[in-house]
């Protein structure tokens, strides 16, 4: 007979089944992502009724089957309730979750980037649009395929770095950069590339750019999204 086992975790995404059933797959610290079967949930008197819906964070209590999971408890932390009210925060925070539902393999950073990443949507001395850039930089490094943006690709050097190549993956001195197809980048952007890479996710989310910066690194972010991540995300299309 199975025993139960408490995990902690985040709703990805939730499903109708049957009448009065969910289906949710959600990212868990202990055993990444798992998909669960809620039963009843949809029932207006379910204790899940709420701890089922995308974006509730906190302890699931969880039977494990052949093929998946049961929920039985739930003990919400953050329900994020407030993104549903701001349409782009909402598609964002749905956008953050299909990444890291498709491309996740570091469950517990994963995991702690959502959360944090969920929190400065609901902040609003933070653009959205530098939100997504620093989820996106962050979470491909976490999964180990961050840019290299602390030395020359080229020859090592640490100074004079201002050219940042996408098919190459990293930054180049002024001098290396003659041969190699790239854009310009300023200094602060640079700088603020290291700072996304190099800070642990609990402090990720404590500064503003400036308009010019944060232009560069949404379109390094762009062109480093389509050629290193081959998929279409559908909850970007009402962000944009």
């Amino acid at each position: 007979m199975s025993q139960s086992v408490i995990v902690m975790g985040m709703v990805l995404t939730a499903m109708p089944v049957n009448d009065y059933d969910k289906r949710i797959t959600i990212l868990t610290k202990e055993r990444g992502k798992i998909t669960a079967f809620a039963r009843g949930a949809r029932r207006p008197s379910s204790q899940l009724l709420a701890a089922t819906n995308p974006f509730a964070f906190g302890e699931f209590e969880v039977f494990e089957g052949r093929n998946s999971y049961n929920v039985t408890k739930a003990n919400i932390q953050n329900y994020f309730r407030e993104l549903v009210l701001d349409l782009d925060a909402a598609s964002l925070a749905f956008y953050f979750a299909e990444f890291a539902e498709y491309y996740c393999q570091e469950k517990r950073e994963m995991l702690k980037l959502l959360y944090q990443s969920f929190r400065a949507l609901e902040n609003s001395r933070y653009s959205k649009e530098l939100v997504r850039a620093v989820f996106e930089l962050k979470a491909i490094t976490i999964n180990g395929e961050g840019p290299q943006v602390f030395a020359c690709m080229h020859c090592h050097a640490k100074e004079d770095l201002c050219f940042f190549s996408v098919k190459r993956g990293g930054i180049f001195c002024r001098t290396c950069a003659k041969e190699v197809q790239g854009m310009y980048i300023s200094d602060s952007t640079r700088y603020t590339m290291q700072y996304i890479i190099s800070t642990p996710v609990a402090r990720l989310y404590s500064f503003t750019v400036s308009e010019e910066v944060l232009r560069e690194l949404k379109m390094i972010m762009k062109e480093y999204m389509a050629y290193y991540v081959h998929h279409d995300f559908k909850s970007l299309s009402i962000f944009g």
